[in-house]
């Protein structure tokens, strides 16, 4: 079975809130899907956490690498294409882009064996995961309605992060939206905080970061994520020596190599590589068995699509140790597009998918409110 075609399916104007200083709009860019078809009339789909231009881009690039290949070997074909743009953009553009196409191979691989992607990977340790809503951070009395919400929805795990927390050199008012999340929350329910340092300009350093964290200990805060510039190695490990709650980062490292460093320096408890930006999902549980063998624990970033949920899904399903996967609150790029949605159980946990693949249908109609070009592209699906 070799790869015919790859194109990209940019998705406009349901674009949620990031929480960045330079907010983007619904019809910005930030996701994109990549269908990769096959001379077996196979097609898988993958997702990528980059403008739809870049990726577009990209693919110009990596398609002569692709096609005729096999598209039943998705590690060996992603590995090539990684050691063949090395030299043009080394963990950027090329390499989100290779994790859409990366995605979409296993998804094609588990299509051709009639078998789930996480079986692929080795085996499935289980078959649901606890989800987390991952929701942005307001004012206090609107954090603790927006926690209240999605505790109602049935979610027993939630994440507050960006917004204003950090940005206001208040740190009386970061404690008050804590506190609030904390009550609208519940005393049971898992809550975390991510301070979304790798916004443009962060303001705060390492001790800004170790006064947080001794904050966040007295609300029961299960991990501290992004406190600080996502390439500060250093401090993080500083700061995971000193601080109460675990520390957790990751999502803007981007191949398998560049976790080393990070492992090997004790720099943090909790890593968080990104399936639709890191290399795809060949290089995520490579990136997940190497943090086991360091004692670090895996919990893949998710603030992507349907697609990259499902990514996320199968990991979790194949990791020893995985027991929670993102969700995000609220995007139409996560509720909408695949047939049959999402839903919880009464605990809280999602079903993980057991179809072949990645085990999920896209919704057509709801693709094509969302993408400019899906008319070409979905007919020949």
């Amino acid at each position: 079975m070799k790869i015919q075609s790859i194109d990209c399916l940019g998705l406009f104007g349901k674009s949620p809130k990031g929480g960045w200083s330079n907010e983007i709009k619904p019809e910005d860019s930030i996701h994109a899907l990549v269908v990769v078809r096959t001379d077996h009339g196979v097609t898988g789909i993958g997702s990528v956490f980059t403008d739809a231009r870049l990726v577009e881009a990209a693919l110009a690039v990596l398609r002569p690498l692709c096609i005729g290949e096999s598209a039943i070997e998705p590690m060996r074909v992603c590995e090539k294409l990684h050691q063949n743009t090395f030299w043009m953009g080394f963990g950027g553009t090329l390499t989100h882009a290779i994790s859409g196409i990366d995605i979409a191979l296993w998804d094609i691989f588990g299509q051709a064996t009639g078998q789930p992607v996480g079986r692929l990977l080795g085996g499935t340790y289980r078959t649901k995961v606890k989800a987390y809503a991952s929701i942005l951070m307001e004012m206090p009395e609107l954090m603790r309605d927006r926690t209240a919400f999605y505790r109602e929805q049935g979610f027993r795990a939630i994440k507050i992060g960006w917004g204003p927390f950090g940005r206001r050199e208040d740190a009386r008012l970061d404690e008050a939206i804590v506190r609030a999340a904390r009550e609208g929350a519940g005393d049971d329910c898992l809550l975390m905080v991510d301070a979304g340092a790798s916004d443009a300009f962060w303001p705060n350093g390492l001790n800004w970061a170790v006064n947080t964290a001794a904050m966040l200990k007295g609300y029961d805060v299960a991990w501290f994520e992004e406190a600080l510039r996502p390439d500060a190695v250093d401090d993080f490990r500083s700061l995971r020596e000193q601080s109460p709650v675990l520390i957790a980062t990751g999502e803007c490292i981007t191949r398998r190599q560049n976790y080393l460093p990070w492992f090997e320096k004790r720099a943090l408890d909790i890593v968080q590589p990104d399936v639709t930006k890191v290399g795809g999902i060949s290089e995520q549980i490579q990136i997940a068995r190497m943090a086991n063998a360091f004692g670090v624990k895996y919990v893949g970033h998710g603030w992507n699509t349907a697609v990259g949920l499902a990514a996320d899904l199968q990991l979790a399903a194949a990791v020893p140790t995985a027991d929670l996967v993102e969700f995000i609150g609220g995007s139409p790029y996560i509720d909408d597009i695949t047939e049959g949605g999402w839903s919880l159980d009464a605990d809280g946990m999602l079903a993980i998918p057991d179809g072949p693949g990645l085990g999920v249908r896209l919704d057509r109609d709801a693709l094509r409110a969302m993408t400019r070009n899906s008319e070409a592209l979905l007919g020949k699906a």
